[in-house]
């Protein structure tokens, strides 16, 4: 049988990133001594009273079709809660509620690319993306954050990547892998950029609510780019509530309404019982967020202190999320192959981040999403594997 184009769009190195994840959790199903450091689902479980909204409603009867682009309530404490956030004034009109931000980023993309056009994506970005671009059919244009910058936006070869088939720039901050903020200067760089040459910024905005050493800024809070940015958010990472699809875009009302027939062919509306937990959660769940950002602080900083020192690795400091950069350049290992074998070796589970875009080549990504006890024993492992790596090395050069 014959299958369209996009399936091989879709399909490639990107999605190759989580073969060791799966390995990984096969095994501990199979009551093996595992460690995942691979995934960013929180350990948490979702606040209760969240979740005693959905039960409420689901035992109220709430089974029926809901509104396309999300109840109006719902969208009307989004858009709320982002005004107070950002200062930029938006109504529910602006608001998409959507399955996850995964959804928000595709039907943003669909909405806006195509076939002959190219979107521009920052790397390291988050490795679903390249499916998310070339699943519109437009072309994937990659520019870099370089490790050697803190992965920080370049914005000189950002600037000579747009091309008159530019569409939209897409940018994760806080960024997911490195954690790193994008600073005011930044982000009036890529503003710069984007009003110059009439784009779209699709803004990535997720782990807004988990920041730690540096503040979170929006872009569409700069002057003259709401008109031009869509700004995704979840309560996936910030509310523990990754299995509930929570997820929204906010930007101009007539890419809302565009947005909203995408969501009539795609899903017909959203459950409304999730709707009624992610609306409790949104106008309730400041206190919770802030709780689990300073659990988040406390881990980054027990990884931090635990492989200070350790020979052939080096790791970056976040400024956000609930992950970790591990440069292992110095091993004499790929990323790659210092993940399998580190996993082999000792059943801790950690990602390649190479996969998130060549600037991420020689670093492996780590998940804060298990106990600080947990995180302990991993730490202990990979310095265990990294000392006997230098070891090893030494013992070669001797001979």
């Amino acid at each position: 049988m014959r299958y369209a184009g996009l399936v091989d769009r879709i399909a490639g190195e990107a999605t190759d990133a989580w073969d060791l994840h799966f390995a990984a959790s096969e095994a501990k199903r199979r009551g093996g001594d595992v460690i995942i450091l691979t995934i960013g689902d929180p350990d948490f479980a979702t606040p209760e009273r969240f979740t005693e909204a959905g039960i409420a409603a689901l035992r109220g009867g709430d089974t029926h079709y809901s509104d396309m682009d999300g109840r109006p309530k719902l969208r009307a404490a989004i858009a709320a809660r982002f005004q107070r956030q950002s200062g930029v004034p938006v109504t529910e009109e602006n608001v998409v509620v959507t399955a996850g931000a995964q959804n928000a980023l595709y039907s943003a993309a669909r909405c806006i690319a195509e076939a002959g056009t190219e979107i521009i994506a920052l790397d390291p970005t988050y490795v679903t993306y390249d499916a998310v671009i070339r699943g519109t059919g437009a072309t994937l244009v990659q520019s870099p954050q370089p490790a050697a910058s803190g992965f920080r936006v370049d914005l000189d070869t950002l600037a000579k990547r747009v091309t008159p088939k530019t569409r939209a720039i897409f940018y994760a901050s806080p960024n997911n892998p490195t954690g790193a903020v994008m600073g005011r200067d930044e982000l009036e760089g890529i503003a710069r950029i984007a009003k110059a040459h009439d784009l779209w910024v699709i803004a990535d905005e997720v782990y807004g609510d988990l920041t730690f050493d540096r503040p979170h800024i929006s872009m569409a809070s700069l002057p003259g780019m709401a008109e031009r940015t869509v700004t995704i958010g979840s309560l996936s990472k910030s509310h523990a509530m990754t299995g509930w699809r929570s997820g929204w875009a906010i930007g101009p009302a007539l890419l809302a309404r565009h947005m909203t027939n995408l969501a009539i062919a795609m899903h017909y509306g959203l459950p409304g019982f999730i709707q009624e937990a992610a609306y409790v959660a949104i106008t309730e769940g400041d206190a919770e967020v802030e709780r689990m950002g300073q659990i988040y602080r406390r881990r980054r900083d027990l990884m931090l202190g635990a492989l200070q020192g350790v020979p052939g690795i080096r790791c970056l400091k976040p400024e956000a999320g609930m992950f970790m950069m591990i440069d292992v350049a110095r091993s004499g290992l790929s990323a790659k192959d210092f993940a399998w074998k580190l996993f082999e070796a000792t059943g801790a589970a950690t990602l390649d981040a190479t996969p998130f875009g060549p600037s991420a080549k020689g670093f492996l990504r780590v998940a804060f999403t298990i106990s600080e006890a947990e995180l302990q024993d991993a730490a202990r492992r990979i310095r265990t594997f990294s000392e006997q790596l230098a070891n090893n090395k030494k013992v070669e050069s001797a001979a």
